[in-house]
C-alpha cells in the first residue's frame, strides 16, 4: 500500500493553483467534475504521492458541508490498495464503519471507498484501487 493523494477542500481551485503551482513548482496533471461527488478535482503529483484539491459543484457536496464546518484544510487521506473489495471486506471484518460498503467511480476513473472518521482516529480515509 501507498498515499496515493491527500485531498484538499478548498472553495476555489483556481486561487488554490497559484498557491500550489506557483509557490511550490508542482504541476497540476488533470482536473475533472466528479458529478456523483459534486466536486471538481486537481491532481498534482509531488514524489510517489500527489496533492487532490476538491472544489464543490454545488451547495450539497459533502465538500461543501466541510468548508462550512471547518473551513478549508486537509479533508482526507487516500490509501492505494491492489483489491479494494478485499480491503473492504478485510475492514470490515475488523470492526471499522464503512461510509460506502461497496467501491464506486472517483477521479480519473479509480474505484474508491469512504471508510468513516470514527473508526480511524478522526480521519477520513478513502480507499483507492487504480484501474489499469
Amino acid at each position: 500500500m501507498k498515499i496515493n493523494h491527500l485531498g484538499i477542500a478548498t472553495k476555489d481551485i483556481d486561487n488554490a493553483l497559484r498557491f500550489w503551482e506557483g509557490s511550490l513548482g508542482l504541476e497540476n496533471v488533470h482536473t475533472e467534475v466528479v458529478e456523483d461527488q459534486k466536486v471538481r478535482v486537481a491532481m498534482l503529483p509531488i514524489g510517489e504521492s500527489r496533492v487532490e484539491l476538491l472544489e464543490p459543484t454545488s451547495d450539497d457536496s459533502p465538500i461543501s458541508k466541510f468548508l462550512e464546518k471547518r473551513g478549508g484544510g486537509i479533508h482526507h487521506i487516500a490509501v492505494e490498495v491492489e483489491d479494494i473489495n478485499a480491503a473492504l471486506d478485510r475492514m470490515k471484518a475488523a470492526g471499522a464503519e464503512l461510509i460506502d460498503k461497496a467501491p464506486r467511480i472517483g477521479a480519473e476513473g479509480c474505484l474508491v471507498a469512504f471508510v468513516h472518521p470514527r473508526s480511524s482516529g478522526g480521519v477520513l480515509l478513502e480507499l483507492v484501487q487504480t484501474v489499469k
